[in-house]
């Protein structure tokens, strides 16, 4: 199966590199050097061919290569739905981000109709024993692959969820206030929780494959069952009294939880150890992928950074295989070739190495 790929990508004046560009050809891509040489720096270009703030949720202003702050760009001609495209982020010194997609432009929320992208860092193998907010993101990631409408939907509700909060905070108690900005709430807010229903069941479905990794139960879960009814615009209603008080509305989809169970040993997430709670994560990613793949005819492109380091000789190869069965292009880092030794000729690699400041790519013959 051939899957979404990234198939050039240029930098310019992004975080480490003054100048990059990658050609690509659909295999995996192996990327590795030493520790601050920019390997994570492509990974966050390429994350920004998706809806949001990509993997590390930068301010726009933050991606500009220092000293120069001449504002940055990201280039990339992808194989993307519907055949080939050429996509452009970038951002003006002062000036939000700006996307082109053919040479037109468009809005955010339209990349996540033309790719779609997975990813794990770092920053989450925390993500079962910390805050409920980063299992949100998480879940909400993989929820706009299945749904690209997923990303407006939740932008619409935020912003009317944080007028309806300045009346709070304000202590308005007329009702005719809230009375336009809780309907859109309780709308909006109804379809983010069927569209994170129908993405949890469609990953439950493709987890329960032949893998090397073990499957997790996933449960949509809120405080006190706050969310859960089917009445939203009444409970907003009923709740403003409490909502005045705190000063913040406190029921809705921004109060849920994502809950996990190892569902081999019936043991809570949080409650695994380090390695296990590791390997859930990327049996999630690998599930949502293969759900992808049968849903849209071919899979997503794959971000995994420094995800080799922390698995064993077997486990790495049993991830390389998986990948390549589903023939999806995983870009990947690591600090060693040898990490990807496993992979082969079954995919491609570049080594970066940094001096003062600036990054500089190039390609490897072999893995």
């Amino acid at each position: 199966m051939s899957g979404l790929s990234i198939r050039t990508i240029t930098l310019s004046h992004f975080r480490s590199h003054q100048a990059a560009r990658l050609e690509l050809d659909g295999r995996p891509v192996a990327i590795f050097g030493p520790n601050g040489a920019g390997k994570t720096n492509i990974l966050e270009a390429v994350s920004l061919l998706s809806p949001g703030r990509g993997l590390r949720r930068a301010a726009t202003e933050d991606l500009a290569r220092k000293p120069e702050s001449l504002g940055w760009k990201v280039v990339a001609n992808v194989r993307g739905l519907g055949g080939g495209h050429e996509l452009e982020t970038w951002a003006e010194p002062g000036e939000p981000r700006q996307v082109r997609i053919d040479g037109k432009t468009a809005t955010q929320a339209s990349l996540g109709r033309v790719l779609r992208i997975l990813w794990i860092v770092p920053a989450m193998d925390r993500l079962w024993i910390e805050a409920a907010e980063g299992r949100r993101r998480f879940l909400d990631r993989l929820t706009l692959s299945f749904a690209p409408d997923h990303a407006e939907l939740s932008l619409t509700y935020e912003k009317a969820m944080r007028d309806r909060n300045r009346l709070l905070k304000d202590q308005v108690v007329d009702p005719h206030w809230y009375a336009v900005l809780e309907a859109q709430m309780a709308e909006t807010g109804r379809q983010i929780t069927v569209n994170r229903r129908l993405a949890l069941a469609r990953i439950a479905q493709a987890g329960a494959r032949d893998s090397a990794f073990p499957s997790a139960t996933l449960t949509l879960t809120y405080p006190d069952g706050a969310g859960e009814r089917a009445d939203t615009l009444a409970a907003l209603a009923e709740g403003r009294r409490r909502d005045l008080a705190a000063g913040r509305t406190l029921i809705g989809p921004h109060r849920a939880d994502l809950a996990a169970v190892y569902a081999a040993k019936g043991v809570p997430a949080d409650q695994c150890s380090t390695g296990e709670q590791k390997a859930l994560l990327i049996s999630l990613i690998l599930a949502s992928a293969r759900a992808l793949a049968e849903d849209l005819g071919q899979p997503p492109i794959l971000l995994l950074d420094e995800v080799a380091a922390h698995l064993d000789v077997t486990r790495r190869a049993a991830l390389y295989d998986e990948i390549c069965g589903l023939g999806a292009q995983a870009i990947m880092t690591g600090t060693e070739a040898d990490l990807f030794d496993s992979l082969g000729q079954r995919g491609q690699s570049y080594a970066i190495t940094e001096v003062n400041g600036r990054s500089a790519t190039s390609p490897c013959k072999e893995i």
